[in-house]
């Protein structure tokens, strides 16, 4: 059996910085070193691949030291549907042009007919009214469902609702807009959504529940989520398990993905702790079989990317060459990809929505009429406990329209920078 522990594993902090500041040579000959360790116990490789520059190095780096195996493997490319249409397009050029056995992983479908958010809280709200809310709550005073929520629904009221159409039919599939409206929007880190229910049964937590905590920091964030429909399930919906999914069809014991520690520090806590391999949770279709990790480029830094980018004349997706204007007001290339509509950085300067307005205006006007705008303002107003300012004589539409643009960051004003504890830590791989 391979020896992880001698792989990069229990570095500290001043290593990590040691090991980041050295040259790329050095830095590929332990990428290549790790990809051996992870070979020589998977049996089953896949590639993680989001389209991003850091998972195009890591492919190319696969395919120049360990070809045979790197064009029998799986290169798994999660399409969220909520895409950047330069990286999905160049995602699908390089597996014709270098003939990788690409398999895109989408977003499941729903089983069972259910009722959109609206319909929910009109349904909640009668039982309310008339008494019968008790009837589909637990000793607790939290929901026991949202499935026996809506089989409690009256006869009229789910004939109107109907004929509404406010239900989404069985087979829909769980896209970004479908997670906004039973979960919420992605507005800020995981520390600030980290309840991943249907909102439905937030509401129902924060209304009747007797087990809230009476811890005044816990109590604050809870009259911010009273106020504001935030949530990371589109992750969770788009991303994470349609990547499991396939992972399953495959056979997959080993997965390799373009992380790098420089990126946030929880990666660089994970790699700090974990190495370079890492086994995983157990899956059951391995039946006693590990499965595991590898992040072979977790010391790389982006200055490296690019320079072996430039040094190989590796091909990357177009998106980054596209430009915006910074708040100090400096020309910059866009960094990362990922997730069109992720607003997991609100709050610091230069968001992704702040330069997605700038790169791509329609598609950020689609998301802020579909409701981030409103969620937007109602998040503004909850962190100034609720104080007036001139923005809240303005519809949300309106503000969608006004110069400068008051939706680009958390107060309105500019960004914070951090000023808060976000905890933001992108899932995307750039």
């Amino acid at each position: 059996m391979v020896n992880l522990e001698m792989i990069g594993r229990g570095m500290r902090w001043h290593d990590l910085t040691l090991e980041q500041a050295k040259p790329l040579e050095y830095k590929m000959k332990w990428a290549t070193e790790a990809i051996e360790t992870a070979l020589a116990v998977g049996q089953r490789p896949a590639l993680a691949f989001s389209g991003g520059k850091d998972s195009t190095v890591l492919l190319h780096l696969l395919l120049m030291r360990f070809r045979s195996q790197a064009q029998e493997m799986p290169i798994i490319y999660g399409n969220t549907g909520m895409e950047f249409a330069e990286c999905i397009q160049f995602v699908r050029r390089m597996a014709d042009e270098w003939r990788l056995d690409l398999h895109e992983a989408r977003p499941g479908k729903t089983e069972e007919a259910g009722f959109k958010y609206t319909a929910q809280r009109r349904i909640w709200e009668r039982l309310v009214q008339c008494g019968r809310i008790q009837r589909v709550l637990k000793p607790d005073g939290k929901l026991k469902s949202t499935r026996h929520l809506e089989l409690e629904c009256p006869v009229d009221l789910r004939r109107q609702l109907e004929e509404e159409r406010l239900v989404w039919p069985a087979g829909t599939r769980q896209s970004y807009w479908w997670c906004a409206d039973q979960y919420g929007w992605p507005l800020l880190g995981k520390a600030w959504s980290r309840l991943t229910a249907h909102r439905i049964n937030i509401d129902t937590f924060l209304r009747f529940s007797a087990s809230q905590s009476q811890d005044e920091t816990l109590l604050a964030y809870y009259d911010v989520l009273r106020q504001v429909k935030i949530s990371q399930h589109c992750c969770e919906a788009l991303k994470k398990e349609p990547a499991r999914r396939m992972q399953r069809e495959l056979g997959v014991d080993l997965i390799f993905k373009g992380l790098m520690a420089s990126e946030s520090r929880s990666r660089a806590k994970n790699f700090l702790s974990r190495g370079y391999v890492f086994e995983g949770a157990k899956q059951d279709y391995l039946g006693e079989r590990a499965f595991f990790h590898c992040q072979p480029l977790a010391i790389w830094t982006e200055k490296n990317i690019w320079d072996y980018i430039e040094r190989y004349q590796v091909p990357y997706a177009p998106l980054y060459d596209m430009e915006y204007v910074a708040l100090d007001g400096s020309r910059q290339h866009i960094r990362r990809n990922g997730c069109i509509g992720c607003g997991t950085d609100f709050g610091f300067k230069n968001n992704h929505l702040y330069v997605l307005r700038q790169t791509h205006r329609r598609a950020w006007e689609t998301i802020m009429r579909a409701g981030m705008a409103r969620e937007i303002r109602n998040l503004q107003r909850a962190m100034r406990a609720n104080q007036l300012t001139l923005w809240d004589a303005f519809e949300p539409e309106e503000l969608i329209e006004a110069q400068p643009c008051v939706l680009d960051d958390l107060d309105g004003l500019g960004g914070r920078d951090g000023g808060l504890e976000l905890a933001y830590d992108a899932e995307v791989e750039g």
